[in-house]
């Protein structure tokens, strides 16, 4: 796993260390009473002792309101009308005493300790506008089926343009931040937490602690699982707003997943027996054809790989900052094709840097001066130099065009 980006803070609050804050968890709730009573539990049981519980309840009909009767004298519990999820979450963060927020909703559940770890990387980040760590995955009765696999240390760039990452059950917010950058939106129903932790991470440090902090429960009528072409609308409507895009990589990504799933029904539902396996055949081509497009070209579009590798243009983005741009990395002694390397580093579109990459681990820092408010920075990296590994090793099966390697990026 890549080492975190080293970032700097430039956003609009004055953010402070905290000692022993409060936590003030929100848990919005409809008709989920065969879950919440786990979801509770999990909260209440913290090793943490400075928490606030409140309930969210949108006027479930079902068992939800006995079940948390049991627990009065532990939590707020407030069941009246909402507009749904996001306005429910909203009217908990606004009721909220805590200095720091969370939000899990009534069919997850948080880990032993989750808490204790979220509050002391807040002490040790100052800077942090949002900290969030490790997860697992559950099944409808609760059991782990995995870890949650897409989970990796801050990238600016990728969670703007490519992916949600980060595991909504293990985050944690500064309430001042929520406060200025704004709350939920809630016009969104499904990538809600997407969206805010954008907008948190293009002006604050999101912190990433490799702890398994919380789960997320999987199952046919989940909200995440069943929202199919109407969740990637709405992605799409996220994404183009926030890179300016028409087609950014994450919206073909979560496209081509979820349009598949309907692809290969369709054909199930209107393919004749007799032609049953050919159709199989065309499912199994297709599958292969999207994962290609996924795998080999989208994942691919940051130009810095998961295993290191940086390409010949590498792109990443910055909250706004000032000083000293930190790139820390090594150009291999055996990749002798990568000899006499170069790079040129493009600050929006101006460049701020070139240099000459030594042989072995180099640490170079490059003065920039930047904005320290507004919009996120983006920053290219082009090479002068590249191999191509299945064209110079023997056996060797990788096509791409690796320039560098690179272990972090960001201000100093």
């Amino acid at each position: 796993m890549r080492e975190p980006l080293f970032l700097h803070s430039g956003g609009a609050v004055s953010l402070h260390r905290m000692r022993n804050p409060l936590v003030t968890v929100v848990t919005p709730s409809f008709n989920q009473g065969h879950f919440i009573r786990a979801t509770i539990e999990s909260v209440l049981s913290q090793d943490y002792s400075r928490i606030e519980y409140i309930v969210m309840d949108g006027g479930s009909k079902d068992e939800t309101a006995q079940v948390v009767r049991e627990y009065a004298s532990r939590l707020k519990f407030v069941s009246e009308r909402d507009r749904g999820q996001s306005d429910a979450i909203n009217k908990g963060f606004q009721m909220a005493k805590g200095e720091v927020v969370s939000w899990l909703n009534s069919d997850d559940t948080i880990l032993p300790g989750a808490i204790s770890h979220a509050v002391r990387a807040f002490e040790a980040n100052p800077a942090a506008g949002a900290v969030y760590g490790e997860g697992y995955l559950l099944d409808y009765d609760g059991n782990v089926t995995g870890r949650f696999p897409v989970t990796e240390p801050f990238n600016l760039w990728k969670l703007v343009h490519l992916s949600d990452y980060i595991l909504q059950q293990t985050v944690y917010f500064r309430r001042a931040v929520l406060e200025e950058i704004g709350w939920v939106d809630q016009k969104l129903h499904y990538v809600m937490d997407w969206d805010l932790l954008i907008r948190i991470g293009k002006r604050y440090e999101l912190v990433y602690i490799p702890e398994y902090m919380g789960c997320l429960r999987e199952y046919g009528t989940a909200k995440t699982f069943a929202g199919g072409a109407t969740r990637v609308a709405e992605i799409g409507e996220v994404l183009r707003r926030e890179t300016g895009d028409w087609l950014p990589p994450g919206y073909v990504v979560y496209g081509l997943d979820a349009y598949s799933k309907i692809w290969y029904e369709a054909i199930d539902e209107f393919t004749p027996g007799i032609l049953r396996g050919a159709s199989e055949k065309f499912k199994t081509f297709l599958a292969r054809s999207i994962a290609q497009v996924i795998g080999g070209r989208i994942h691919a579009s940051q130009g810095w790989f998961s295993d290191g590798w940086a390409t010949t243009q590498a792109h990443f983005m910055l909250p706004p900052g000032s000083g000293e741009l930190m790139l820390r990395g090594s150009l291999p002694e055996w990749a002798s094709w990568l000899r006499g390397q170069s790079i040129r580093v493009d600050c929006d579109g101006r460049t701020v840097g070139e240099l000459a990459l030594p042989v072995g681990d180099f640490d170079i820092s490059i003065p920039i001066k930047a904005r320290r408010t507004g919009g996120a920075l983006r920053l290219t990296v082009l090479a002068s130099r590249y191999f191509v590994p299945n064209q110079v090793q023997e056996n060797a099966a990788d096509g791409r065009r690796l320039s560098y390697l690179l272990k972090s990026f960001g201000w100093r």
